[in-house]
């Protein structure tokens, strides 16, 4: 008998592409599985989800804001309405198991599914479980992680060490070398740092690379350069007439991502869980600068948990538009760090984490 699964989070990419990676795999083993997503009205996952084919509720909820605590006046409320509406989700499409993927719906719905005995799986995509998915890890049948000393968090018993699903044609790099420096019009014979933010952007990274263009240049190193939506008019304004000339390409968003990767010898990036996974399979050498700006300092979390076996090399925010320049240049030159640093992420790399997830869902649902 097909099964019913609802997929709850969202809020960034980094929990949307996951959740539609696991959507799509339960939907290759069978085609005939009902999924229906909930996400938190207002937010990403409302546009993008039926953007990939599924339908979506949404439930009116946010996060505790640190910034202005007025602004959590009605989050009680909200949160119990957001529970309520949870139930009657679960009432009215009578899932056979839910999916927690992090972001503010999976909380409300997650602990209506744990209310109704409907069982869940929880994906903790970063190494430190924040305060709801440890919360929400109590009740759940299995926690598949992406990182090792995940039983600080959750029971042993239930851990699944699956990595996070990433997006497959972004990490389909092999043999697309040629490829990439024709579609960016790169000069085969220099090497290409890739940059990239986020598709919003990082304004420290760009910061701190409109300071060393011209180093970069007198070096004769290319750069391919996603600045995020929030950045890209402003810089184009200002470089984009003598960028192509200096060997800079800039973009707002990379939509060949694949290729980016491809043509880059180095790359240097935030230090989200997504991103880290992407990074893992795409085995290249590796700058992780963490944004200070996500809770529990997840990033720097993340980002250390390569560093500590070697995987990639770390720069602290508050030192990278003073530090990262000549670092990159640095790793950049160091044959034997390159290799050092590619051997070691190799190992962390998952793939098909989508399928592995699928099949941990199915396997616990009534």
């Amino acid at each position: 008998m097909a099964k019913r699964i609802i997929i709850s989070g969202g809020g960034t990419g980094g929990h949307i592409f996951p959740a539609i990676a696991i959507a799509n795999a339960l939907k290759t083993i069978d085609p005939n599985t009902e999924i229906l997503f909930v996400g938190a009205n207002g937010r990403m996952e409302m546009e993008k989800v039926p953007a990939a084919g599924y339908q979506i509720v949404g439930l009116d909820i946010q996060g505790f804001q640190r910034s202005s605590l007025l602004k959590n006046a009605f989050l009680p409320f909200k949160i119990v309405g957001s529970v309520l509406k949870s139930l009657s989700i679960i009432k009215n499409f009578r899932p056979h198991a839910v999916v927690g993927v992090g972001g503010y719906a999976s909380g409300p719905l997650l602990y209506a599914a744990s209310l109704k005995k409907i069982p869940y799986l929880l994906q903790e995509q970063n190494s430190y479980a924040g305060v709801t998915n440890k919360f929400l890890g109590k009740n759940a049948k299995k926690v598949c992680v992406a990182f090792d000393g995940m039983d600080r968090f959750f029971e042993a018993a239930k851990i699944v060490k699956t990595g996070n699903p990433v997006r497959e044609s972004a990490v389909a790099v092999e043999g697309k070398r040629q490829e990439a420096i024709a579609f960016f019009e790169l000069d085969a014979d220099k090497k290409t740092i890739l940059i990239v933010g986020g598709s919003l952007g990082a304004l420290t990274l760009n910061n701190s690379i409109m300071a060393g263009l011209d180093v970069f240049k007198k070096a004769g190193v290319q750069i391919i350069w996603q600045t995020g939506k929030y950045y890209y008019k402003s810089i184009i304004e200002r470089f984009g007439n003598q960028s192509k000339k200096s060997g800079i390409r800039i973009y707002e968003f990379l939509n060949r991502m694949d290729l980016a990767y491809a043509a880059a010898d180095l790359i240097v990036s935030r230090a989200g869980a997504g991103t880290i996974a992407e990074l893992c399979l795409v085995q290249k050498p590796v700058i992780l600068v963490p944004s200070p700006n996500v809770a529990e300092d997840h990033q720097t979390k993340n980002a250390n948990a390569l560093v500590n076996k070697e995987a990639a090399v770390l720069i602290a925010d508050k030192h990278a538009e003073a530090e990262l320049v000549d670092q990159a240049l640095k790793v950049l030159n160091d044959e034997k760090l390159c290799e050092t640093l590619v051997a070691n992420i190799k190992e962390l790399g998952f793939a098909n984490s989508d399928k592995v997830i699928a099949e941990k869902v199915l396997e616990i649902a009534l």
